[in-house]
């Protein structure tokens, strides 16, 4: 391990992270909150000062050139912690308690979208859009980011790129890595700019229609308002929201060859997107069957509700458009399976995926189909090309460990808060990027009602999910920290 090398990357990602504190204190002139600009303007030039501190020590390009996989997996990680703990300072400056900083900040970088704000007239709309702008860039990743607009790290950024983002198959958009990183920030800004502009369509102001598309591409569900979308009264904005938030879920790689192509058709072929069109499809008329069985709602309501609420969960966005803890059990439970659906791989959603659940799928059909001829041969494919044994053994090993993590998670939390309910939700929605969970931190509800124990696992939960466990799982491993 050359710690020299991780330093300075840190160095030079953190020196370029508080040149990103510009926009919040551009948003405060904007939004004649000028007395708001200090928190900004102190942490940027505190991360700034920080990061020309990490990079004392002069690396040569070609060191940075030749990063090694462990080297590549220990910087992503501690660039996401780095990239949390400087977005928790400002929120010090708004009276937060450390934890309670920490917690806002990791669930706004990791686009989770759980909140422990309550009163939510205590704040600016300076930090509202602070908080949304954190979950934009850590929708498509920081990491992703300064890989797209840094040349020092062009060559280095091919490890860093998918330790940050890994992918179920071998899938890339271009040979250059500088050059995928480009196109997916490209179509993610497109994204973002097309929604705030539908949305000012609709009947929002810029303000709310700009935070509102910021948290929505990047699967977050942050909302300066208190209830989130059911505060907009307003269904255009409702199923605009929709929309986008479902689009954000697909493969951006998949995306981008359509554009290439200028035509839909990979994105039709797309095995991944037609699961992940059908499983958002049929949990939502399953949820509105039950809505109109066992909650008695009307079909109409019943249908944008439960398509509203199963999009939002499976793509870990985690806005609401109603109070779903006055549901009837069942409809709780189908929403629940949509908490470890998660969205495309390459996309800003969190969860498992719905590439790992097509391949577990076609795992076990080619185990019962040995059980029966045990002399054959039944290679597994995704998207019309065989399967590694390395990468089919990475992603069962990543549902293992997926689902121990869980369990350890749940039953810590369990230990603190004494409740199955928040345990087995609150769990599911931080490792997932959820957002919202049950019992007392559902969706119109504050995690601030929990434990300061409890927040702390959450917060590492949070860290885990969006880094997919590899990153996390490889520090863990005494070996990678031998020089």
């Amino acid at each position: 391990m050359r710690y020299s090398i991780i330093f300075n990357i840190l160095g030079t990602f953190l020196k370029h992270i508080g040149v990103l504190f510009i926009v919040p204190i551009i948003a405060a002139f904007l939004l004649n909150e000028r007395n708001e600009i200090y928190p900004f303007l102190l942490t940027g030039l505190f991360t700034t000062a920080l990061g020309f501190l990490f990079t004392v020590k002069k690396v040569n390009q070609k060191e940075v050139d030749n990063i090694k996989k462990t080297e590549s997996l220990t910087t992503v990680f501690f660039s996401w912690v780095l990239f949390a703990l400087i977005y928790s300072i400002p929120y010090l400056f708004y009276g937060m308690s450390f934890t309670n900083a920490c917690f806002e900040s990791m669930s706004g970088v990791t686009t989770t979208g759980a909140t422990i704000m309550q009163d939510f007239s205590l704040y600016p709309k300076t930090l509202f859009f602070f908080r949304s702008l954190s979950q934009w860039l850590g929708g498509m990743g920081i990491v992703v980011l300064f890989i797209a607009v840094l040349p020092r790290i062009a060559v280095a950024g091919r490890q860093m790129f998918y330790a940050e983002a890994p992918m179920p198959t071998e899938d890339k958009a271009t040979p250059r890595i500088r050059y995928t990183a480009s196109w997916l920030w490209t179509i993610y800004l497109t994204y973002t700019i097309l929604e705030i502009i539908t949305l000012k369509f609709c009947g929002l102001d810029l303000y709310h229609s700009i935070i509102t598309s910021l948290s929505t591409i990047a699967t977050g569900g942050f909302s300066a308002m208190p209830n989130s979308i059911i505060d907009f009264h307003n269904t255009k904005v409702t199923l605009c929201v929709l929309f986008f938030m479902f689009i954000a879920g697909i493969n951006y790689i998949i995306v981008y060859r359509s554009i290439k192509n200028k035509k839909p058709a990979p994105l039709f072929k797309s095995e991944e997107f037609k699961v992940y069109s059908v499983v958002t499809v049929v949990l939502s008329l399953l949820l509105a069957l039950s809505l109109v069985i066992n909650s008695h709602y009307d079909i109409k309501s019943a249908l944008v509700n439960s398509s509203f609420e199963i999009v939002t969960t499976m793509t870990t966005t985690g806005f609401a458009i109603d109070n779903y803890i006055k549901w009837d059990t069942i409809s709780k439970v189908i929403l629940f399976l949509a908490f470890f659906t998660g969205g495309c791989a390459a996309s800003t959603s969190g969860g498992i995926k719905i590439i790992r659940w097509i391949f577990i799928g076609k795992y076990l059909k080619r185990e019962l189909n040995k059980i029966i001829h045990p002399q054959g041969v039944y290679p597994i494919k995704l998207e019309g090309s065989a399967i590694a044994a390395d990468v089919a053994s990475q992603m069962v090993a990543f549902l293992i460990f997926y689902f121990l993590i869980y369990a350890i998670g749940v039953l810590i939390i369990l230990f603190i808060e004494h409740n199955g309910v928040v345990a087995f939700s609150a769990a599911a929605s931080a490792l997932g990027n959820v957002g919202p969970a049950y019992g007392i931190i559902g969706p119109l509800d504050s995690f601030a009602v929990l434990h300061t124990s409890t927040r702390w696992v959450l917060i590492l939960l949070m860290l885990i999910g969006r880094l997919e466990i590899i990153p996390f799982l490889a520090i863990l491993n005494k070996d990678l920290w031998k020089n």
